[in-house]
């Protein structure tokens, strides 16, 4: 059985400045299973796009392996597209970044292909401010190979396996923070009002902007006495096949700065999230690492935009590369012939 959407177009739909509807930066219908919160990021990052009138053909989306790093499939599917190896994704998109300056670089991961695999990928380029907006698709496990905890699962979680997680967890934003982003923002992906914002400002910002967003995980945040397991559903249908995934629904929450609120996951356990107020200071790395210490010292998950460095130097201006794409370079410019370079060589002895 196949699935395609309608063709249809509603002829009042509203358009966006640059005469778009929100239709024309939606994707492919996802695979994910029902209630994945990934699906409710690719939702924020279409509105993003369409509120902030961007042209889809301008976007260059990237992404690694992993159920995060298909999601790029289920946006803007007029834009460029690449899916890389695992953890590989910030070569690609530094590579791409440096040829053609001119399109907007949305790369899209998962705890696991930036956590473990690619941490050191990620750490380089976080400290060499190459503008782009790098999106985690955070869920604390390995999706595609049945649930493993990941490098961001907390102490003492329990998997669906029952094992007892004994390591401690990565804080990406943290990290990223103490590496060199120059933007840093937590969410969580069924918080619409806090994450369409983000995801514009981070799109944005010039340098690289790190968006960590919880993103819960329907199959397999399913751990031992949840009345959703998998255990407790064999219990009640004996003929239920072994690859069957119990349909949910996306979780959504709204709340106001300041504020800690609870959101109960699937699997029972529950999140205490805290947006930032006003009187944070964004623009202090080490008021920010202290905030952040100080809440998840109270198991309390702080969210919004943590960090920014609004002066930074992106990588272009670090390098001083031609501000022409590559691509529409003449071959003179291209090979400006052995005279120049030897004038290069130069300067480098």
């Amino acid at each position: 059985m196949t699935y395609a959407k309608p063709a249809f177009r509603h002829p009042d739909a509203r358009t966006n400045d640059v005469g778009c509807t929100r239709r024309d930066y939606e994707g492919g219908l996802s695979t994910l299973c029902a209630g994945c919160g990934h699906d409710s990021i690719s939702a924020a990052i279409i509105d993003a796009c369409f509120e902030l009138s961007i042209e889809p053909h301008r976007v260059a989306k990237l992404s690694g392996i992993g159920c995060s790093s298909k999601t790029p499939a289920y946006f803007l599917s007029g834009s460029h597209s690449f899916n890389s190896v695992h953890g590989r994704m910030p070569s690609v998109a530094t590579g791409a970044n440096v040829a053609n300056r001119d399109l907007i670089y949305i790369g899209v991961s998962g705890d696991g292909d930036t956590a473990s695999i690619g941490m050191g990928q990620f750490a380089h380029v976080m400290r060499r401010n190459l503008n782009m907006t790098y999106i985690v698709e955070n869920n604390g496990c390995y999706g595609l190979t049945k649930g493993q905890d990941s490098a961001t699962m907390d102490t003492d979680s329990v998997s669906k396996k029952g094992d007892i997680n004994p390591y401690m967890p990565i804080d990406l934003v943290r990290v990223g923070i103490e590496v060199g982003a120059t933007f840093v923002g937590r969410s969580f992906s069924g918080d619409k009002e806090q994450l369409v914002p983000l995801i514009k400002a981070a799109i944005s910002h010039r340098g690289f902007a790190l968006l960590d967003i919880i993103s819960p995980c329907v199959t397999f945040n399913n751990h031992q006495g949840s009345t959703k397991s998998y255990a407790s559903f064999r219990e009640h249908n004996e003929a239920m096949p072994v690859d069957f995934v119990p349909r949910r629904e996306a979780i959504t929450t709204s709340y106001d700065a300041g504020v800690v609120h609870e959101v109960c996951m699937h699997d029972g356990s529950v999140l205490r999230l805290q947006k930032v107020n006003e009187e944070y200071d964004i623009e202090d790395p080490q008021s920010a690492l202290q905030a952040i210490a100080h809440h998840a010292k109270q198991e309390r998950i702080l969210t919004g935009l943590l960090y920014i460095n609004r002066n930074s130097e992106e990588l272009h201006d670090v390098l001083q590369t031609a501000t022409k794409p590559l691509n529409t370079m003449s071959q003179r410019e291209l090979c400006p012939g052995s005279r120049f370079l030897d004038s290069i060589n130069a300067g480098l002895r």
